[in-house]
């Protein structure tokens, strides 16, 4: 049956000839002489409306309004049509997002991971792109289907050979190895499959180990340096006496044997339903070889804390600085890795000259005494002085687009909606 849209007017108009008709018919029953049946009075053509389907109306539709009922509602065609034509229009970023960084001093490189091209790129430390240039054109770039590279997060590198340890976020499920001088589109040296949902990594070189962060359920895997495909892990740090709530940063003092993990707060058991929870986000503190259901030694969490959306972390093990980076704080907040409690950063990294635009990714250079931050919000990276503090420009930027350009910053779309009033597409990322 071929469906057709009964307008508000044609609605409107045979619902009074049906209310003056049945008006009509009841003034003569009551007032006309006595019938002993009823009689046909009149016949009314309706409009055509052609053919229709009526909607049913309910008891509290009639009750509400005589015409509530025949209100316009939407109708769905029988038949669907495939459409090949291209589209008319693509809103997509063309440009670098930066969602991690790792300084390597031994070789003096900076290793940015870009999660909307799907690669990494390798830059000279001492780059420093000038305001009237576009970009600085990187020295090596791991790009390609090959390389796995997929919404990736979370560099290291391991400072004896300068491998590259990259972790795939949200799609691959694992930690992906390239070896220092790798470019192109080439394969891992090594793919260590992970639970879904890793964000960070980081490398204990004495014992040989690496660090994964799992976001969901909460929990750090530790497991070989060189372990790949489905390895086991030695360990795992999780459970309800960890608060860990949404993992997410991680950062490892090898000399206090401490391990320092970031948690944004959300929290539920994923075999119950409705079981959801939002927590303070918090920074913990626990012991390097925790195992199990272990507590934190410590907790830094509050408003005093400032913590919004806190990405990488990075540790200056000579004075206890613990460098994190604030995403939607726009900051850099620095703590004392003695920290306790609802307690204010030491020190905060902020304002117009620090050209910080949602920094999501830190690396600590002790060497030279410099933190890096990466910036997701206009495609660029920054080095700080270590004893930076306040609204302070930056002491280099390496940039990958335009000065003053802002990101579009899609992560992984996967729906979109049309405001017509403010004719505006809505993206959720």
């Amino acid at each position: 049956m071929r469906i057709a849209r009964i307008s508000r007017t044609q609605a409107l108009a045979g619902t009074l000839l049906g209310v003056l008709a049945v008006f009509a018919l009841s003034h003569m029953v009551t007032s006309g002489p006595p019938r002993g049946s009823a009689r046909l009075i009149s016949i009314e053509q309706l409009p055509d409306y052609g053919d229709a389907c009526a909607r049913p109306v309910s008891n509290q539709a009639r009750e509400e309004s005589l015409f509530g009922a025949f209100e316009e509602t939407p109708v769905y065609a029988a038949d669907t049509l495939d459409l090949t034509r291209p589209a008319a229009r693509t809103i997509k970023d063309t440009y670098p997002i930066y969602s991690s960084i790792a300084v390597d001093p031994v070789r003096d490189e900076v290793v940015l991971q870009d999660t909307n091209l799907f690669g990494i790129k390798v830059f000279n430390r001492l780059d420093n792109t000038p305001p009237n240039v576009e970009s600085t054109t990187p020295k090596r770039v791991i790009q390609g289907a090959h390389t796995h590279c997929e919404y990736n997060n979370g560099l290291t590198i391991d400072s004896r050979n300068g491998d590259v340890y990259s972790v795939a976020m949200d799609t691959e499920d694992n930690v992906l190895v390239f070896s220092h001088q790798s470019g192109g589109d080439v394969a891992p040296i090594r793919i260590l499959k992970t639970p879904h949902r890793n964000f960070a990594s980081a490398l204990d070189e004495e014992k040989n180990e690496l660090f994964v962060t799992i976001q969901y359920p909460p929990k750090v895997v530790v497991y070989r340096k060189d372990a790949s495909g489905e390895e086991k892990p030695l360990r795992v740090l999780e459970g309800p006496h960890t608060l860990l709530h949404d993992t997410h940063g991680l950062a490892l003092d090898l000399k206090r044997k401490l391990m320092i993990v970031g948690s944004w707060g959300n929290s539920s058991d994923p075999n119950v339903a409705g079981s959801g929870k939002i927590y303070p986000p918090s920074i913990g503190v626990y012991p390097l070889d925790a195992n199990g259901d272990v507590a934190p030694l410590r907790v830094i969490q509050g408003p005093k804390a400032q913590l919004d959306w806190a990405g990488g972390m990075a540790l200056d093990a000579e004075t206890g600085d613990l460098y994190v980076a604030n995403d939607v704080g726009g900051s850099i907040l620095v703590f004392k890795e003695t920290d306790d409690g609802d307690i204010a950063p030491a020190r905060v990294i902020k304002g117009p000259k620090t050209g910080l635009n949602h920094p999501a990714g830190i690396s600590l250079d002790a060497r030279n005494r410099e933190v890096w931050v990466s910036n997701m919000g206009n495609s660029s990276a920054s080095a700080f002085s270590l004893t930076a503090d306040g609204d302070v420009a930056p002491v280099r930027t390496i940039r990958s687009a335009p000065l003053g350009r802002q990101s579009v910053k899609f992560g992984k779309p996967q729906a979109v909606a049309f405001d017509s009033k403010r004719d505006l597409y809505l993206v959720p990322n």
